[in-house]
């Protein structure tokens, strides 16, 4: 698994080259952002153990299976620590896929595992997680977030953009990567919330899959004009 240090406080481990889950070091531990494809849990604590901290918190950006696939086992490993989802997507762990009346009326695409495990708390915009704020960044999936670092305005942006392949806004098809745009829910929405996560001003963008973005604002603009 690659692992590669962004700024003070992001730590990136890649699985296959192509799944990315993140370690944000703080005082008290670390926050595990998603947890990949399965298989990978011991791989994330042995990487939490060489930051120097203790996991604290498992976050998850959304439920599709590359993001939740080792959080069972991640779990077993270190039970001690939070399991945070959003109060819509933690239904897809349960195997509920149906959509509200109020909800754009689209199918749910991608992989969504049943997972034999209960959140410890469901969040919602605004919320924190250690120094992360919670965003609302649906369209990729219904209760899809990200995580906005409060110390230096780094955003973990799960699938709403991707940098594999090109960069793209969720929805937009690149040849090259095409999965999270053929997993996406709603692009409309996943368009506006893009936009919403441009208006935060990020220093630094990091996404599910692809390179990490250091000043992202030139190349976030590109991929909204493009999907829009």
């Amino acid at each position: 698994m690659g692992v590669t240090r962004h700024g003070d406080h992001l730590v990136k481990l890649t699985r296959q080259g192509w799944v990315n889950c993140y370690l944000v070091v703080e005082e008290d531990g670390i926050t595990v952002v998603d947890t990949g494809l399965p298989g990978t849990a011991q791989r994330i604590v042995r990487a939490a153990n060489e930051a120097g901290g203790e996991i604290r918190r498992i976050a998850l950006t959304h439920a599709h299976g590359d993001h939740v696939g080792s959080v069972e086992k991640l779990h077993e490993e270190v039970p001690t620590a939070e399991v945070l989802i959003s109060g819509r997507d933690v239904r897809f762990l349960r195997g509920d896929k149906s959509i509200d009346p109020d909800e754009p009326q689209s199918k749910p695409r991608g992989s969504y595992p049943k997972v034999d495990i209960e959140p410890t708390r469901l969040l919602s915009p605004g919320d924190r997680v250690g120094s992360l704020e919670v965003v609302a960044s649906p369209g990729h999936t219904p209760g899809h977030v990200a995580y906005l670092d409060t110390r230096d305005r780094t955003l973990i942006a799960g699938d709403a953009f991707q940098t594999l392949g090109g960069i793209a806004v969720s929805g937009k098809i690149r040849p090259l990567f095409p999965f999270p745009g053929m997993a996406t829910w709603d692009k409309p929405t996943a368009v506006a919330s893009a936009r919403q996560l441009r208006a935060l001003d990020p220093s630094r963008l990091a996404v599910g899959h692809g390179r990490v973005i250091e000043s992202p604002a030139a190349e976030m603009d590109r991929a909204i004009a493009d999907a829009a």
